[in-house]
């Protein structure tokens, strides 16, 4: 069952600049980064009310994130959605005639389990499923 909004992806360049940005512009309460060296990016979290903004800067020019940057100049990359039980949310999804890019749920940053399902199933947005780590 979807639980809330996790968070909302935003692909950066220059992830010290954007940190900068949403801490000492918005004042937003910086959580921290992390590298997830298997999907090549870096991240940085804030905290704005139940939910958090990811910053998401590639590690190479083989990242995902990097295509993305060059193809749209960055901006708002993924909404995630917290649920309770990933893999019966991707059953459930599928299910449902939603086609999903992880048929399996992959390691994430802090821990998380995820789980992303293809942009064309929801009017070109990518959707994000995370259930917390334990």
């Amino acid at each position: 069952m979807i639980q809330k909004i996790d968070h909302i992806a935003i692909a950066v360049s220059r992830l010290d600049d954007a940190i900068a940005l949403y801490r000492d512009v918005l004042r937003l309460e910086y959580l921290g980064q992390e590298e997830i060296v298997d999907q090549k990016v870096r991240v940085a979290f804030f905290r704005i009310g139940e939910s958090r903004i990811e910053l998401l800067e590639p590690l190479g020019a083989d990242s995902p994130i990097a295509a993305f940057l060059e193809k749209r100049g960055g901006g708002i990359h993924h909404v995630s959605m917290q649920v309770d039980d990933i893999g019966t949310q991707i059953t459930e999804l599928e299910s449902r005639g939603i086609r999903m890019i992880d048929g399996q749920p992959r390691r994430g940053a802090h821990q998380t389990m995820i789980a992303f399902a293809h942009p064309r199933s929801f009017a070109n947005t990518l959707i994000e499923f995370t259930q917390p780590g334990e």
